[in-house]
């Protein structure tokens, strides 16, 4: 079988749901993979899930759960946010597979054997939380550069010789300028290099979670040693023809997993194997919400389902457009060499400006002008010159853009093509032409019709929906070929739809909304109704005036990460979410629920109590609770969702 044009997400670790930091990596596979086959090639693209650290082993536990049932659930969530932006994936890997463990041992031994993996002790500390293991002289009051608390391991282990390759890695590097991208972070990777390699630990006691050393089933591989090899073991390594896919094309992957793990460790195993090493290693950059970087920690994530229901709910959009405006944003805001202020109100401008305001003003407008002055049908005038060579150049600058994987660039070409053709529409005025009966009127409005079918057949790989549902208005079939751009899309003679909006404006309101710390509506105060006391209830507490209630600031919010407290018989640490920021809140839950049981659920919060030490923890805010008949909590929450820091009143 021919070589297929294969690439890679990184595989996502089960702590947590995912968010739109992973959903923008996906989407970066998808429409690299897109395009390409829009070219006549053969993709092929893999995501997955990294499942076999220490971490996963001790959360699963904690929630009272045996591993593989623990990893199967967030796994599964994985899936659905990759279905929830029809991303179309041809593996979901998983590092519990049978596969991986053939492939990973497989590729310990060949190592081993060509002399670069030794047995030595190692003394230091381990980050559990990052799966790292840190120097001393990395320490920052005592904790990782992560801020996670560390352990000191003394353990007899196998040890990576990574050392030996820091010149080959320079090399590589200085011979393919383009191996490594972008630029930016290609210079943090030589300049790491240059400041010595060290060989690395890449094996652990075992805990009875992992893939034990061949030969060894004291010691389970290392996590990171383990996950990287997916890549090669999803090609069916060292059996097979994994050569049809192997070496991968592009792995795509944040920044923070570049540096130290992709454009070192992994093609320094890949040299020690003496297999190829992949073509291209892309890490863009992160989104960050307001100052801070998107992440699960910080509890300022946004969840891809939350965009889908923003852009039917706010936005009007038809359920299955909405899947596209979400991609498109992602896609349109893709940090290539620095970081994206990706929030509500930023992705409200780019619905606007692009989608409404733009593409689909275009649309409507091409259509119109088409039934009201060529009767709806497209004309057989031929297309003007400058509209020819504004979509040639829209063409190049898109093949540029995807040769250096500038999606957000890609996305743009498609995008200015239609200013530009909004802007020939005023320019040449076919409501002037009409009026006085100019004979370049057909001709204008052929190249209307023209400018908006290439554009969208540009935009395939981002929004293959709503691609072809413009397509559909002008007449014609999907188009899935990239060399017809330029071509005749829609035929002279073609009978043109009638003109249906893709892309309702979000209304002055709903963008006042969005801005960060901006007022949102509440429901109407309702009556309090008396009831009769339960039996066994506690008597009322003593009356209140109207401003002592006032007084408490009660808010919605939503857990972001959950984690036993340990030492505790009810705490759970949780990360949440109230506004624009992140409390931690210790609540005596434990009892009654697991982490993975509160990830992702709205809360109602005590916002302004004092905080408070527990168990040596600050405790920034109250959850409200009911007792149940055992007297243990049951957390309450609004009947439908609600804003992240909305008023409870």
């Amino acid at each position: 079988m021919s070589k297929q044009y294969y690439v890679t997400t990184p595989i996502y670790y089960v702590n947590s749901v995912p968010h739109v930091g992973h959903a923008l990596t996906m989407l970066a596979c998808d429409v690299s993979k897109n395009y390409r086959e829009m070219r006549g090639e053969k993709g092929y693209f893999l995501t997955g899930t990294d499942e076999n650290g220490l971490k996963v082993k001790e959360a699963a536990e904690a929630a009272g759960e045996d591993p593989m049932v623990f990893v199967d659930r967030i796994s599964q969530t994985f899936q659905v946010c990759a279905d929830e932006l029809n991303v179309d994936y041809d593996v979901f890997f998983r590092t519990t597979s049978e596969q991986h463990r053939k492939a990973v041992q497989r590729l310990f031994e060949v190592i081993r054997d060509k002399g670069y993996i030794y047995l030595d002790k190692y003394e230091g500390w381990y980050d559990v939380s990052a799966e790292t293991f840190v120097r001393e002289s990395e320490l920052v009051d005592g904790k990782s550069p992560d801020g996670n608390e560390v352990r000191w391991v003394e353990e007899e282990n196998w040890f990576f010789q990574l050392s030996a390759f820091g010149d080959r890695l320079l090399e590589k590097i200085a011979a393919e300028p383009e191996w490594l991208l972008p630029q930016g972070r290609q210079n943090e990777v030589v300049s790491f290099i240059k400041q010595g390699l060290r060989d690395i630990c890449i094996t652990r006691a075992n805990p009875g979670w992992g893939i034990p050393v061949p030969g060894d089933d004291s010691k389970v591989i290392y996590v990171w040693f383990d996950a990287l090899i997916n890549y090669l073991a999803a090609t069916g390594w060292p059996d097979g023809d994994w050569e049809s896919l192997w070496p991968a094309d592009v792995h795509w992957m944040a920044k923070e997993i570049f540096t130290r793990f992709h454009a070192t460790l992994w093609p320094a195993m890949l040299m020690a194997a003496d297999l190829p090493l992949p073509k291209t290693v892309i890490a863009h950059g992160w989104f960050v919400f307001g100052d801070s970087k998107m992440s699960k920690s910080k509890g300022n994530v946004i969840a891809p389902a939350d965009l889908l229901t923003f852009f039917t709910d706010k936005a009007g959009c038809r359920a299955d457009i909405a899947k596209d405006v979400a991609r498109f944003t992602l896609v349109r805001a893709l940090p290539y060499d620095g970081d994206t202020n990706y929030t509500w109100e930023e992705i409200g401008r780019i619905y606007n400006a692009d989608l409404a305001n733009d593409l689909g003003n275009a649309l409507n407008r091409s259509l119109s002008m088409a039934h009201k002055f060529s009767a709806g049908v497209m004309p057989g005038d031929g297309v003007e010159a400058s509209a020819v060579e504004a979509i040639e150049a829209a063409r190049h600058r898109a093949e540029r853009a995807m040769e250096l994987l500038k999606l957000d660039e890609f996305a743009a070409a498609g995008i200015d093509l239609i200013r530009w053709l909004n802007k020939y529409i005023d320019d040449r005025a076919p409501w002037a032409l009409a009026k006085n009966e100019d004979s370049s009127l057909g001709a204008v409005v052929a190249s209307m019709l023209a400018v908006v079918a290439n554009a969208a057949v540009l935009l395939h790989p981002v929004i293959p929906t709503t691609a072809a549902e413009i397509l559909r208005q002008l007449g014609v079939g999907d188009v899935t070929e990239w060399e017809r751009i330029g071509g005749d899309l829609v035929p002279a003679g073609t009978q043109l739809g009638s003109p249906e909006p893709i892309f309702p404006r979000l209304d002055k309101t709903v963008m006042e909304e969005m801005k960060p710390g901006a007022a949102v509506d509440q429901p109407n105060d309702k009556k309090d109704e008396k009831k009769p006391k339960a039996k066994g209830l506690p008597e009322p507490a003593a009356e209140i005036e109207f401003p002592d209630l006032m007084n408490i600031d009660f808010r919605v919010g939503r857990v972001i990460e959950a984690e036993p407290v340990e030492k505790s018989e009810k705490l759970m640490k949780l990360q949440v979410l109230v506004g624009t920021e992140t409390r931690q809140i210790l609540a005596g839950i434990k009892k009654k629920y697991s982490a993975e049981d509160l990830i992702g659920r709205q809360v109602i919060v005590v916002a302004n109590l004092k905080p408070a030490k527990l168990m040596g923890m600050e405790s920034q805010g109250m959850l409200l609770a009911a007792d149940d008949a055992d007297g243990e909590a049951i957390l309450l929450q609004p009947d439908a969702e609600a804003p992240e820091g909305s008023r409870v009143h």
